[in-house]
């Protein structure tokens, strides 16, 4: 089995890796960090929970203790929860070594972020909106960056970022090396690598290149009326017995409401979604890392989230267009482990179930779960406040997509997040 020893890199980068766990890399950090030592600009697909983060942060740590100097790297993420989760990384490995980095995102004071930029940390993480803000102030200057990192880069593209991507990508100098990392490779972050990157630019994709998703997770589904939901996934949880499950709705009104439904049904729950401050986000997701067995979120807050032993995805409410399915059921089946993901679709909703199929070129079995031991009373009134809302949903009856009356990505609600 290769080890990172068997890499160039530093001893006291193999030390600081072996200090933290790491001993041999992945398939993707085999592939991508040579190249990227080589000092070329890399797009590189792979499959969500396969290593990506190691393949960009190693490298850059190792050019960095080459050439030690301040802003010398940043890296953008499309949500404080995954700018959070690298700065973590970053932090473990690069502070041994005298590598220091500043993390830098919205929804928090800004001024914290301003004093950590001007100590001239070697490496940035954040997300567009508050890196925009911190270089308009003429707090961040990018003149002199010479890796830029554009993580998620998907996720980005469904946030609406890629006009701020575009302006952050002009303030820096052509000299830099761009590495671009992301589930899936979609035309509009083709373009970003055409248009920026150099001529000698290398394309790594990881894995089949049909395969989206990790070939260790069995698609399940059914089929049911609004009414039917809650008892429908409690019958799935009676069954299944998940062990640390993620239940994914699609707004912040449903995860509340849900979590209120779970916890008052005597289940272990947290819950996780953009409306909640900063510090109870964190709290949440400590909580869920630490042995809470179930948590219930929305798209934007549990993107791209590294969250080890989860057994179970449940798509409570289907997600909107086939990609998101990718992301969520990335959550589970990670590192060439085993998961489920279960998604809930109602009677109207037949359509989507081909599209991420043929989308996410996977096989969905559908299941049949007895209900009849569930006691509906206890949730009753939540059922038909779900099904109401529900049914203000648009709909597209001969695809069966159903689109909420508030899109899930719009540009300015999550921006700088």
């Amino acid at each position: 089995m290769e080890e990172f020893n068997s890499m160039p890199l530093k001893e006291e980068l193999i030390n600081s890796l072996k200090n933290i766990g790491l001993i041999s890399p992945t398939d993707v950090q085999k592939e991508a960090i040579p190249v990227i030592l080589e000092g070329r600009d890399v797009a590189v697909r792979a499959k969500t929970g396969t290593g990506k983060t190691g393949a960009f942060v190693i490298p850059i740590i190792q050019k960095i203790l080459e050439n030690p100097e301040p802003l010398s790297a940043i890296i953008l993420e499309p949500t404080r929860e995954l700018s959070l989760q690298v700065f973590g990384v970053v932090r473990s490995l690069g502070k041994p070594l005298k590598i220091s980095a500043a993390i830098v995102y919205g929804g928090v004071g800004i001024n914290p972020q301003i004093n950590a930029v001007r100590n001239g940390p070697h490496i940035i993480i954040g997300t567009p909106g508050r890196v925009i803000d911190l270089m308009k102030r003429g707090v961040l200057n990018l003149n002199r960056i010479k890796f830029f990192v554009l993580d998620e880069a998907d996720l980005m593209f469904d946030m609406g970022f890629i006009d701020d991507i575009g302006y952050i990508l002009s303030k820096t100098p052509n000299s830099k090396q761009l590495m671009l990392f992301s589930a899936t490779l979609p035309r509009p972050i083709m373009q970003i690598a055409e248009k920026h990157m150099k001529p000698d630019k290398r394309i790594i994709i990881v894995g089949k290149e049909e395969e989206i998703t990790a070939s260790g997770i069995m698609h399940l589904y059914t089929i049911v009326s609004g009414q039917m939901k809650i008892a429908t996934l409690l019958a799935y949880i009676e069954h299944y017995k998940p062990t640390k499950c993620i239940i994914f709705t699609r707004t912040k009104f449903g995860a509340e409401k849900l979590y209120n439904v779970l916890e008052h049904y005597g289940l272990n729950v947290i819950h996780l979604h953009g409306g909640m401050t900063q510090s109870k986000r964190e709290n949440s997701l400590e909580r869920f890392r630490g042995g809470t067995q179930f948590m219930i979120s929305t798209n934007v807050a549990a993107r791209g989230l590294d969250i080890s032993d989860v057994s179970d995805i449940i798509n409570f409410d289907a997600p909107d267009e086939p990609r998101t399915y990718v992301h969520r059921v990335g959550r589970t089946a990670r590192m060439h482990k085993e998961g489920r993901a279960f998604t809930i679709f109602l009677t109207n909703q037949r359509g989507m179930i081909g599209d991420i199929e043929r989308t996410s070129n996977i096989h969905m079995q559908e299941i049949n779960l007895d209900t009849s031991s569930i006691d509906q009373s206890k949730f009753k009134n939540y059922e038909a406040d779900f099904y109401s809302r529900s049914r203000n949903y648009g709909s597209n009856p001969s695809r069966g997509n159903v689109r909420p009356r508030y899109p899930s990505y719009r540009r300015h609600s999550y921006h700088g997040r």
